[in-house]
């Protein structure tokens, strides 16, 4: 079991460790970690593994592996060493590629609220990220709906964690934005992300601390998905 330690703070970029098990692919597990493994349309972190007589192995993803949400794999870019059980190293993320996921995956929150439909999908990129919502028809007055984000963006919203039992979580449905991704549960508890008083949802992703660091957004291509599914996307605009 590893130490998710960007769960308390997503803004730790290394973190001394030890290897607890290289996996028959190669994956690297720690004891603790500040790489975010790929889950919940958030990409894995990349970066490096440093080990004690200096030598740098490059971090290609972050997975679970197998699945198992309680283990992060760092799978190392090809053709780089390898590592052993119980080796001190020290791992440290790609910090301007995952704060540009942090500030995307933060907007998407607030994307969720200006389309006030139910979401379907999504995926954060570092420059692009969308939404997929069960939205039978795109809003008339799409200029407004960007100022609205922009709105939330500007509003210097506070952007805090709190967390609740599996079973608050199946006692208030309504906290649930997702149709088709259930929300991080079957450890006992679930990780909520409030944005002042403008939204919480449950979230296992990283974000920033306030949406002002985010900066100005800008609405990109609304794509018809299907018969009611219409996919939003947004980008940093500048």
């Amino acid at each position: 079991m590893t130490d998710f330690l960007f769960r308390d703070d997503s803004y730790l970029q290394s973190t001394p460790a030890t290897v607890i098990e290289v996996t028959g692919d190669g994956g690297i597990v720690l004891d603790r970690t500040v790489f975010y493994a790929a889950s919940g349309g958030q990409p894995g972190d990349s970066g490096t593994i440093t080990r004690a007589d200096g030598s740098v192995i490059v971090i290609a993803m972050a997975l679970h592996p197998d699945g198992d949400k309680t283990r992060i794999a760092h799978v190392p870019a090809e053709g780089q060493g390898t590592v052993e059980v119980g080796e001190a190293v020290t791992a440290g993320i790609d910090w301007a590629r995952r704060y540009r996921l942090m500030r995307m995956h933060t907007a998407l929150h607030l994307l969720s609220v200006v389309f006030p439909f139910a979401v379907t999908g999504g995926s954060v990129g570092e420059d692009k990220g969308r939404l997929d919502f069960d939205m039978p028809e795109v809003p008339e007055d799409l200029p407004a709906l960007e100022a609205a984000l922009n709105e939330l963006v500007a509003g210097n919203h506070a952007v805090t964690q709190e967390w609740i039992t599996d079973a608050e979580m199946t006692a208030n449905p309504d906290l649930i934005k997702t149709m088709n991704v259930k929300p991080p549960m079957g450890q006992g508890r679930v990780r909520l992300i409030r944005i002042g008083d403008v939204d919480l949802q449950p979230c296992g992703g990283t974000h920033v601390r306030n949406t002002s660091e985010i900066g100005r957004l800008a609405l990109g291509k609304i794509e018809k998905k299907g018969k009611q599914n219409r996919r939003v996307s947004v980008v940093f605009a500048e």
